[in-house]
């Protein structure tokens, strides 16, 4: 084998090894956009419970506020007053589900920016070996043509 072959031939294990670390390097940041995409989706969750915390005491205070109002004003606990409080207690029914709601779309979509990360990731390694295999495939041409195409003696 003449030096020049043994140049290509090295040369040709250098790429292949640097577009099979090159895939990996990219899978693997891939993978880390995935995990932040799920770590981001349960911090969502943490922050509809905060929320939904934060509205309940808030809702209380309002139905206080309420009751001490209509009792001020002399209202009996029935009719008018009963009504307000009744509509603050569906009202908060509905702001809380539509809390829950956006919280479990955000949750959603975060899943769904870890999922096409990790595809990504897998499809950048899969690119990777292919450009492996033509690097392969390449240098075995080179080599070829540079022994004359014969398998054998000098």
């Amino acid at each position: 084998m003449s030096w020049q072959m043994a140049v290509v031939g090295a040369l040709g294990v250098e790429q292949y090894k640097q577009q099979g670390a090159a895939g990996k390097y990219n899978q693997d940041v891939a993978n880390r956009n995935a995990t932040v995409a799920e770590q981001e989706s349960a911090q969502i969750e943490k922050q509809l419970e905060f929320d939904l915390a934060r509205f309940d005491q808030q809702f209380s205070k309002l139905q206080g506020q309420t009751k001490v109002a209509l009792s001020k004003s002399g209202v009996e606990r029935s009719g008018s007053g009963l009504r307000a409080l009744r509509y603050n207690v569906e009202q908060s029914e509905i702001e809380k589900n539509i809390m829950d709601y956006n919280a479990q779309i955000g949750q959603s979509k975060k899943f769904e920016e870890a999922n096409f990360a990790r595809i990504q990731g897998n499809i950048a390694r899969q690119q990777s070996r292919m450009a492996q295999l033509q690097t392969i495939s390449n240098t075995g041409q080179s080599l070829m043509a540079m022994s004359g195409g014969s398998s054998g003696g000098r």
